[in-house]
């Protein structure tokens, strides 16, 4: 009987696989390389900010990639050469005062080297004097608000992918729940202060090509800055988890030279003053439904759905005759209000009513006010379109001056 499969094997095989094994490591270790970054890195930096994240992020990744191919490469090789196969026994020494101090003294150099530039982005990122244009945003429940104080401008950024879309009747966009009917206009070439807060829960605002995350916190209001290098649009999200809509509240900035910029002021200006003098003016039906319905859309829908259903035990249906059961105080606040039956179902209540529910919300439910949000016309859109529509026949029309007179 042959017993040669108990020979040594040659040692070509595992040095092919220490070869392959180096081969990885050095192509995991090409981290400057531009097609890797576009793979797994970060998104392509395009403020001074970014690129001194980047930069950090670079070294720290260096430093742990050489830390673990140090580590593991001398275990791997102790325990290859010094198998117990081979004759070897374990040591019987565990105290040596040079490598206690080596290792000790080592990883203090490591994070010192860190720390240092580390700290210099966090300070960099606080300082925000010497700001050529402030932008003050505030985070809703589910949209940002955009305010220029110089400029006089002020609007809200609401997401504009079609609800075709959501539903899955209709194939996703490019960027699917990343687009926005207000994008944030900045010019490039100019350091600008953001000023963050929220009106009602904690958001967050990220964009991460600006190496900007700052949190929305009601009642605080937390600076930052940033400076950008390049033209074009760029994309970002609310990172804090802030409700049922908290994927619904995308970041879009636009950035363009300073000429665009001041002709983007211009326009919005004039859009500004188009906005008023619609509340003035005297509107037809189809008009008040076709903007109620868009108003709907952007406001609304999220929490009565867009089919005006609501979502049972939360948010009530708009439809008339509708059961709902939801906690005693919503219930009792409906009721109150002349939109709730005896048994429970859903009605039209007065007009009046449906107007102040609007504009004040209702305390201690989730129904938030609109009067900061919505100017008369749009609230006298989405009222009327709620009273004729999901089932709905009351036949009402309301104007602008209506709404004006219960705000």
């Amino acid at each position: 009987m042959s017993l040669s499969f108990m020979k040594k094997k040659p040692s070509r095989p595992l040095n092919v696989a220490w070869a392959r094994f180096a081969a990885a490591m050095a192509l995991l270790l090409g981290v400057g390389t531009a097609s890797a970054r576009v793979r797994w890195n970060f998104q392509t930096p395009v403020t001074p900010m970014a690129h001194q994240i980047f930069h950090l992020q670079d070294i720290m990744f260096g430093v742990c990639v050489v830390i673990f191919v140090l580590v593991f490469g001398v275990m791997f090789y102790s325990i290859f050469a010094h198998r117990k196969s081979k004759g070897h026994k374990p040591a019987t020494f565990h105290q040596s005062t040079t490598v206690e101090i080596i290792w000790t003294a080592v990883p203090f150099l490591i994070l010192v080297a860190i720390a240092v530039p580390a700290t210099a982005t966090l300070i960099k990122m606080e300082n925000t004097s010497g700001s050529a244009l402030t932008v003050r945003i505030t985070g809703y429940q589910w949209k940002w608000h955009y305010t220029y104080p110089a400029q006089g401008i002020g609007f809200f950024s609401d997401l504009s992918t079609p609800v075709a879309q959501i539903e899955n009747q209709e194939p996703k966009g490019k960027h699917y729940l990343l687009q926005v009917d207000h994008p944030l206009v900045l010019p490039v070439g100019e350091k600008i202060r953001f000023q963050i807060t929220s009106k009602d829960v904690i958001h967050s605002w990220w964009v991460p090509s600006f190496g900007v995350k700052t949190d929305a916190i009601p009642g605080f209001i937390n600076q930052t800055w940033t400076e950008i290098d390049v033209p074009g649009t760029y994309r970002g999200q609310c990172t804090e988890l802030c409700g049922m809509g908290h994927a619904f509240m995308p970041i879009v900035v636009k950035a363009v030279s300073q000429k665009d910029f001041q002709k983007w002021v211009t326009a919005q200006k004039a859009l500004m003053v188009a906005s008023a003098a619609g509340s003035s003016k005297t509107w037809t039906e189809a008009d008040l439904l076709s903007h109620g319905k868009t108003v709907f859309a952007a406001n609304c829908a999220a929490c009565h759905q867009i089919t005006g259903q609501g979502i049972p035990g939360t948010f009530p249906p708009l439809s008339a005759g509708k059961k709902f059961s939801a906690a005693p105080a919503m219930l009792q606040q409906l009721r109150g209000r002349g939109f709730l039956t005896k048994d429970g179902r859903i009605v039209m209540g007065p007009v009046k009513n449906h107007l102040r529910i609007v504009l004040q919300g209702i305390p201690g439910t989730p129904m938030p006010s609109f009067a900061g949000q919505l100017n008369d016309a749009d609230i006298a859109a989405v009222v009327t379109y709620e009273r004729n529509s999901f089932g709905n026949h009351t036949g009402d029309v309301i104007e602008p001056s209506q709404v004006a007179a219960v705000r």
